[in-house]
C-alpha cells in the first residue's frame, strides 16, 4: 500500500473553495488553525508572488505562517487583501440581545 502526503493547498482551486475553507476555520475560533488555513491558501496561490506583494521574502512568509510564527494583524490583513478578501464582522446570534 502506498501512502501519499495530503496537501490541502493542492486542492484549493476556486474562490468558493477559499471562502468555504476560511469560513470553516473561523468557525473553530482557533488561531493556529486559521494561520494554517491562510498558509494553505497562500501556498495554493503562490508564496513567491504573495511574499513579493507583501514586501517580505518567501522564506519570511513561510516562517510567519508556520506553527511557530506569530504574524502581526497588519500582515494578516495585507495577506487577505492580496488574496482578494477582507474581514467582515458578524454578530453571534446568541449574543444579539446582550448589547
Amino acid at each position: 500500500m502506498k501512502i501519499t502526503k495530503w496537501d490541502m493547498a493542492e486542492h484549493i482551486e476556486t474562490k468558493e473553495d477559499v471562502i468555504a475553507y476560511l469560513e470553516a476555520a473561523l468557525e473553530e475560533n482557533n488561531t493556529e488553525l486559521l494561520l494554517s488555513v491562510i498558509s494553505d491558501i497562500a501556498r495554493s496561490k503562490g508564496m513567491t508572488h504573495i511574499a513579493r506583494d507583501l514586501g517580505v521574502t518567501r522564506e519570511g512568509l513561510y516562517k510567519s505562517l508556520s506553527p511557530a510564527g506569530n504574524p502581526s494583524f497588519e500582515t494578516i490583513m495585507k495577506l487577505l487583501n492580496i488574496l482578494g478578501f477582507r474581514l467582515k464582522l458578524e454578530q453571534k446570534l446568541h449574543m444579539a440581545s446582550s448589547i
